[in-house]
């Protein structure tokens, strides 16, 4: 059965991780995404480990940051610094349906690779700049990472335990999460361009901020602010609108208690024997736990502390009151939801190995994503410099000595 995207091209000019996550959900839908990548060092990310070993058990350049946001791609090696590999590389665009890039603002005018130059050959083209502030103001020269986008967009603001206590600092997020969602967001808005398309005919451009995606992701705390002119504080593992829901300490670990209503708050307290906690007046509804927050974690905290956490996750749930546990990695993938799930995957990849990848959160019932490892460095050169341009092998020989490709 034909995937959503068969047939679709994409040219990616785009390097780390918001752009790569980007063109690896239109290859995970189907489409055939050519990878630009420069001869001899690939994207930034094959440098940064761990790393799959090579034939002979050193480190490779195919390195987990690369693996996870490359999936389905065909790597072309080419210099678009060089006269000739920027002449190639705008024939790619030509030939393709969709461009993906992630230089700083103006950067690809020198090699013809902005949108207005490869409009003029391909007039419906769908053309995505991924930035870290925009085509325009202030800021639209700088370069951009993650980590400063956590801090400057607002969202580390509200993350990390709350002023005066110890460690109460601003905390940034593991996960690179201004990245990933400027990725997802950019992703999204190919597809809304290429349904446009569709309808129209016409290309267009989409403007994909990394500041804009970072301050869309502070949702209703952004929108609490503009309404009230308040500041959100950091409340560390607490839930500002919702009492018991936070972080407990249990004999073996810790648990996420989130019971948000009186029915799960009086559930909690018969499975721990402490009915008279229901008719304590401090507690007699949600609004009033949030205002008591303190007094109710001074009984509840020694009440769970001596407990087994997977007898209290068990009780937890066949009562009815909202629970978890705080997974490592470990956790995660020996969790018997994720095992159903099959969300992770061990690929073919082109060395010769099983490399481990994650499954796609994209589940549709007819076309159904096919998880293809991602390449190696330049591994499809000469077959996608042959097929698209019908370079021979002679002259992709000389490329190869010129370091074009």
């Amino acid at each position: 059965m034909a995937a959503i995207f068969e047939g679709l091209k994409v040219l990616d000019l785009t390097r780390v991780i918001a752009g790569p996550l980007c063109t690896q959900i239109l290859a995970d839908m189907g489409a055939t995404v050519y990878k630009i990548e420069k001869p001899g060092e690939g994207d930034d990310t094959r440098r940064m480990g761990p790393f799959l070993p090579d034939s002979q058990g050193a480190d490779s350049n195919d390195s987990a940051l690369y693996l996870a946001y490359n999936r389905g791609k065909h790597s072309i090696t080419l210099d678009i610094a060089t006269p000739e590999g920027a002449a190639l590389a705008q024939d790619l665009a030509a030939r393709c349906d969709v461009v993906v890039e992630n230089y700083k603002v103006g950067t690809l005018a020198r090699y013809g690779l902005d949108e207005a130059s490869i409009r003029k050959r391909r007039p419906d083209i769908v053309y995505c700049s991924v930035t870290g502030f925009g085509q325009s103001g202030p800021y639209a020269a700088r370069p951009a990472y993650d980590f400063i986008l956590q801090g400057l967009a607002g969202a580390m603001s509200t993350c990390g335990h709350p002023d005066g206590a110890p460690g109460g600092e601003p905390m940034r997020t593991a996960i690179p999460i201004a990245d990933v969602v400027t990725g997802l967001y950019a992703a999204i808005g190919v597809l809304g361009a290429l349904h446009h398309r569709r309808e129209t005919g016409e290309g267009q451009h989409v403007d994909a901020a990394m500041l804009d995606a970072s301050v869309a992701l502070n949702g209703h705390l952004a929108l609490g602010y503009l309404m009230t002119g308040r500041v959100p504080p950091r409340v560390g593992n607490t839930n500002p609108i919702a009492s018991p829901s936070e972080v407990f300490a249990c004999a073996d670990g810790h648990l996420i208690v989130a019971a948000g209503n009186n029915g799960q708050f009086n559930a909690l307290c018969r499975v721990l024997g402490c009915l008279a906690w229901v008719d304590d007046p401090r507690f007699a509804s949600n609004a009033l736990r949030v205002a008591n927050r303190a007094a109710l974690r001074e009984l509840l905290a020694p009440a769970l502390a001596d407990r087994q956490r997977a007898e209290l996750l068990a009780s937890f749930e066949a009562a009815g009151v909202p629970c978890g546990p705080i997974n490592d990695m470990q956790g995660v993938f020996e969790d018997p939801q994720t095992r159903h799930r099959e969300l992770a995957l061990s690929l073919p990849h082109a060395r010769g190995v099983e490399v481990p990848s994650l499954r796609s959160p994209l589940r549709f019932s007819a076309t159904p994503v096919t998880h293809r490892a991602s390449p190696m460095l330049g591994e499809h050169s000469a077959q996608v410099l042959a097929d698209e341009l019908e370079i021979g092998p002679e002259r992709l020989r000389v490329l190869r000595e010129r370091g074009v490709i």
